[in-house]
């Protein structure tokens, strides 16, 4: 991802095509979906699309036939069974992300400025410079083997980015796991505690200036809102300390996303089987608030360890390592929690009191070890490598029974 140079026209004219993509993929899925008894062929959406062309102007403004090869490559990983996608729906305006696709690699004809910034050709805007990040294989010399297919502009709380879909040369993968197996307890006091006695960390995401200003700037959006009528459109200076706190807050998830993936290269390169627990973390950060006839208990704390938990982004990083390891070789294996933290590295015996804090003292008067709570966790986790995480294939198979082909058009 790199950011673009835009002149605020030029913004305005994104933001018109991102605007007409968001309203065709609305089209497209009403037009694909409200259908008596099966879905629309290929053909038909085709067809569709180009006969309201001749007819609504504001169509023209983007190609859509690269709307249409998203939304059915939408469809196709919603119905792999392998591939996390959610089923397609509408998009909000306010909700979803803007972006447009650029489907034609020869339509970019990207050329280096400077050192700093390249330049490319967007459809219907010209030459745009770009931040030059990172090598581009095909272009740069001596860089990675393979070539641009084309790309995706999107935009964040920073302005518009773009995105290059690239094709490179697979790597050859070594035939033995490069490195030891490792265990990695996942934490909030420590990020990543390991099997090996170390530990990975972090400091703050955000500096105390900037904690500060982002504390005034949630007071600030707190007393504009209260003279909000309901249900009317949010004025000017709200829409403004809005975008200054989703700037503060994308600034932190940059760090945070930096840091996983600087650790986890770290991890992929010197461990070849690294064993993490199997999380559920959506039940893990489940609202604590219950209902009228049973309230919950501790509302508050829970509320701040599921911020915290989020904060840590436990499954974003074990993401990460599964495709790093898997390219150097080496695996990423899963393993049932229950008991890690509360179970004795040493004797194997087993008390929930044996935590305390960082802790952990073993209660066997035969054993007595004492040490780090994570380490032990670490040591448990490793340890359990081999052992059958329950009902993942029953949950495989229900998901995949789920998803059956629509019926032939």
């Amino acid at each position: 991802m790199a950011r673009l140079e835009l002149s605020a026209a030029q913004a305005a004219v994104l933001d018109g095509q991102a605007h007409t993509a968001r309203a065709l993929w609305n089209l497209l899925h009403e037009y694909f979906t409200f259908r008596q008894g099966r879905f629309a062929s290929l053909k038909e959406c085709d067809e569709a699309i180009r006969a309201a062309r001749r007819e609504i102007d504001w169509m023209a403004q983007l190609p859509a036939q690269a709307v249409l090869k998203t939304y059915r490559q939408a469809w196709a990983n919603f119905f792999n069974p392998d591939h996390p996608a959610q089923r397609p729906t509408f998009k909000a305006r306010l909700r979803s992300r803007p972006a447009v696709d650029i489907p034609q690699a020869r339509d970019l004809q990207i050329k280096r400025v400077n050192r700093r910034w390249d330049a490319v050709s967007v459809p219907k805007l010209g030459r745009i410079r770009f931040r030059w990040t990172k090598d581009l294989p095909g272009l740069t010399k001596g860089g990675p083997a393979g070539r641009i297919t084309g790309a995706r502009l999107v935009k964040d709380a920073f302005g518009w980015q773009i995105v290059f879909r690239t094709q490179t040369m697979a790597a050859p993968v070594p035939d033995a796991p490069p490195g030891p197996a490792v265990g990695i307890d996942r934490g909030i006091t420590v990020a990543l505690a390991l099997s090996d006695g170390t530990m990975r960390q972090h400091g703050p995401w955000l500096r105390d200036g900037e904690r500060e200003h982002l504390r005034r700037l949630e007071e600030k959006s707190a007393r504009q809102r209260r003279t909000r009528h309901r249900g009317g459109q949010a004025s000017h200076r709200l829409a403004r300390t809005y975008d200054k706190i989703a700037r503060l807050r994308a600034t932190a998830k940059r760090r945070a996303l930096d840091w996983q993936h600087q650790t986890t290269t770290e991890l992929a390169r010197t461990f070849g089987i690294v064993v993490v627990e199997d999380l559920t973390i959506t039940n893990m950060v489940r609202s604590a608030t219950g209902t009228v006839a049973g309230p919950g208990v501790n509302v508050a704390q829970k509320t701040g360890l599921n911020r915290s938990i989020a904060g840590q982004a436990w499954g974003r990083t074990v993401t990460l390592l599964e495709y790093k390891t898997i390219d150097r070789g080496g695996h990423v294996v899963k393993v049932p929690a229950r008991g890690t933290s509360q179970t004795c590295h040493q004797c194997g015996h087993r008390d929930p009191a044996a935590r305390d804090g960082i802790r952990f003292s073993c209660a066997d008067p035969t054993c007595g070890w004492t040490g780090h709570a994570d380490t032990n966790a670490a040591i448990n986790i490793r340890n359990a490598a081999g052992t059958v995480v329950s009902g993942r294939g029953d949950l495989v198979a229900a998901r995949s029974a789920k998803r059956q082909p629509p019926r032939a058009a």
